[in-house]
């Protein structure tokens, strides 16, 4: 029988491995296909899974009890002593990755509004996105 340790890890390893390859996609999508909007989506899918891994940074596990489901961070009880303060400091997130990646989502957000935006100009200027035919209608 399989433990439900080897089946966690298994699963993380195979999120990584993906995030991996989408990171590596997303870079040859970037600098080797032509058409601009093809870079503009590119470009969004290496934001988001930047994104995705800053959120894995952030992510802890805690076993507690013999129970390995994650439990929210939450203190049951009015009174505070320093072993339920001690608990959820171990079980607590980092909120850091949560706030850089909420930043992230609105700062990528409005990188491709623009470039969308500098996208149409190109095209009413040159009359095309592919970039290699821009590069010789400019020179």
């Amino acid at each position: 029988m399989i433990s439900i340790d080897f089946f966690n890890t298994y699963l993380l390893s195979i999120v990584v491995f993906s995030l991996v390859l989408n990171f590596a996609l997303s870079l040859y999508g970037l600098f080797y296909r032509p058409h601009y909007i093809k870079k503009i989506i590119a470009l969004t899918i290496l934001s988001d899974t930047a994104n995705t891994f800053a959120i894995y940074i952030g992510y802890r596990r805690w076993v507690s009890e013999g129970n390995t489901n994650p439990r929210p961070p939450v203190i049951p009880t009015t009174e505070i002593t320093p072993s339920i303060l001690s608990e959820f400091v171990a079980r607590s997130v980092d909120p850091l990755p949560q706030a850089l990646v909420l930043t992230a989502v609105v700062i990528g957000l409005a990188v491709t509004i623009f470039l969308v935006f500098l996208g149409y100009q190109l095209f009413v200027h040159y009359k095309t996105l592919d970039m290699r035919k821009i590069k010789r209608l400019k020179g």
